[in-house]
């Protein structure tokens, strides 16, 4: 088979997936490995799962000829045990990284996240030159930040290697809501439950507003990377920005102010009890996060985001309420891995 010969790490999650379809939808790509730590099924279209856990196993073998290393591997879970993400998320893209040098890779592109950026100035949009210190608070955005330091010495100490760096908002498609709801709302989020005619009303928190863009947007982006020459990190997201009145309007639901003050407490109390997953610094990650400017993106890689904002919740709300998830592990159905989220299993990619 001909074409180019990509690895993708993560390849079976959310945006994992995307990618893998977009890449196998090229021609210009002959084959796609994709990296994983649980078995994943029946393979896509010139695809092969080869299954490695970044934190241990021997990543060089299957890099070997590649023509570029796609790294999307990424643990949100467990939130009450940082060091175990600290070791899949910074040591294992360490590993990763070094893993692509020595098997002569030529291009790494990875998948970083507006996280990764100091904290925003008001409705100033960050470029790609924004700092990426992230926000302290959360394990998330803290080991966004220091991979974002790793890359920097990986391009100093392997000049020849054409590094890229994605930065997207937060990414959505109808498969990845069963997960999504697992990874950061927990069982106090009744999937079936969110619909236009049952949500009454949206909580009006100051500050609260972020960027989105669908999973099939950000992998034509990486596809673009593999297959461009281009370097250095890109912006990417919808035009829209998601705010409460945004929501409100999607739902058509009434808006109710509720300060920050009041929101923080109960979901650190929620945390706590292990009633949520996700943790009150992601919250606080949230109400800090910039608004990007995309226009590196559009100019160097022709990319436009083919799903509006609206589009892709009401997609992602959709797949809530269906909790039908996707073919493999990460994207399992909500009823498939219920007596793993009771029993803690299942928690790393």
């Amino acid at each position: 088979m001909t074409g180019k010969r990509i690895v993708v790490t993560g390849a079976t999650g959310n945006i994992g997936t995307a990618v893998v379809r977009a890449l196998a939808a090229d021609s210009a790509v002959g084959s796609i490995v994709g990296v994983e730590r649980r078995p994943a099924g029946v393979s896509p279209p010139k695809t092969e799962y080869v299954q490695l856990d970044v934190t241990r196993d021997d990543l060089t073998l299957p890099m070997r000829g590649a023509d570029a290393v796609v790294h999307l591997a990424w643990l949100f879970q467990p939130t009450h045990r940082p060091d175990v993400t600290w070791d899949a998320n910074v040591h294992g893209s360490l590993r990763v990284f070094e893993a692509a040098a020595q098997a002569g890779v030529q291009t790494l592109i990875y998948t970083s996240s507006v996280a990764a950026y100091s904290p925003g100035e008001g409705d100033r949009r960050a470029t790609e030159d924004w700092p990426t210190h992230g926000w302290p608070g959360a394990a998330y955005p803290r080991e966004k930040a220091y991979v974002e330091r790793c890359l920097d010495a990986f391009e100093r100490d392997h000049p020849g290697t054409r590094v890229v760096r994605l930065r997207p908002g937060f990414v959505f498609q109808r498969s990845s809501a069963p997960e999504q709801r697992r990874l950061f709302a927990g069982p106090l989020l009744p999937a079936k439950l969110v619909r236009p005619d049952l949500v009454p009303v949206v909580p009006d928190v100051p500050g609260l507003r972020f960027q989105i863009v669908h999973s099939a947007d950000l992998a034509d982006a990486v596809r673009r990377c593999v297959l461009r020459p281009v370097t250095g990190a890109f912006n990417l997201a919808t035009d829209e920005v998601v705010d409460s009145a945004f929501l409100a309007e999607l739902l058509d639901a009434r808006l109710v102010p509720v300060p920050p003050r009041l929101v923080r407490p109960a979901l650190a109390a929620a945390w706590r009890m292990h009633l949520v997953p996700a943790t009150p610094g992601l919250f606080d990650t949230v109400l800090r996060l910039p608004l990007m400017d995309t226009t590196r993106a559009r100019s160097e890689l022709d990319w436009r985001p083919g799903h509006t904002a609206a589009a892709t919740l009401r997609e992602f709300l959709s797949g809530l309420r269906e909790g039908t998830g996707g073919g493999t592990p990460q994207l399992a159905a909500d009823d498939t891995r219920l007596s793993e989220i009771a029993t803690g299993v299942g928690q790393r990619p």
